[in-house]
């Protein structure tokens, strides 16, 4: 029998992740342009994306960038985690938690270094899911079809088994070009709905 796999993003899925304005907060009061801090800050949001810095690097540079003291680094990098991290989507959660058993589950994340950490002390992924996939590991974001075959890679699963579930479009059509089968999430109760459809009734219990 095939072994069916779900496999979801994390920001705008799992997380409700809605703009802060942080970043908008911190130019006035460092009374720079709009735009000044991503503008300044890009090429290391780029690099942390993909593991190519690490969490030291980053605040290095956004003292150094934006002539922030300790505290104010400290600061600026909560707003950011604040917006990252958003709030838990609990009925997806628990549709979610409620299917562990029953196929494999997994995570394809976009992620920044330092999410792995703050993730797993605040939801729990890691006991939600058995394999979490971040782009800051591997080195390769979605939509590269490395991303999805690294996933599948790590669930021990073939890509057509597997549901994906993102919420930007070019994600969705990524994996379905790798051979997965994906839902642009738009709303809890249609994504429910596709991952019942996927997984079929009376599905029996996986064994370990």
């Amino acid at each position: 029998m095939t072994v069916a796999c779900v496999v979801l993003d994390i920001g705008g899925v799992l997380e409700i992740t809605p703009q802060t304005g942080w970043a908008r907060r911190w130019e006035e009061r460092l009374e720079l342009p709009p735009g000044a801090v991503h503008e300044r800050m890009r090429d290391v949001w780029q690099a942390g994306r993909v593991g190519g810095i690490g969490e030291r690097e980053v605040h290095e540079q956004v003292a150094a960038r934006l002539k922030l003291d300790g505290s104010g680094v400290a600061a600026f990098m909560a707003d950011l985690w604040a917006e990252y991290l958003g709030t838990p989507n609990e009925e997806l959660l628990a549709h979610v938690r409620g299917l562990r058993g029953s196929c494999r589950l997994g995570i394809l994340s976009n992620s920044f270094v330092g999410a792995r950490e703050r993730e797993s002390r605040r939801y729990h992924f890691d006991e939600l899911v058995e394999q979490i996939v971040y782009s800051h590991e591997i080195g390769v974001l979605k939509p590269d079809a490395r991303a999805f075959e690294a996933v599948c890679a790590s669930l021990r699963v073939r890509p057509e088994s597997c549901l994906f579930i993102d919420d930007v479009a070019e994600n969705v059509e990524a994996a379905r070009a790798t051979g997965m089968r994906a839902h642009l999430f738009g709303d809890n109760a249609s994504t429910i709905a596709r991952i019942t459809e996927h997984l079929g009734p009376g599905r029996p219990l996986l064994g370990r």
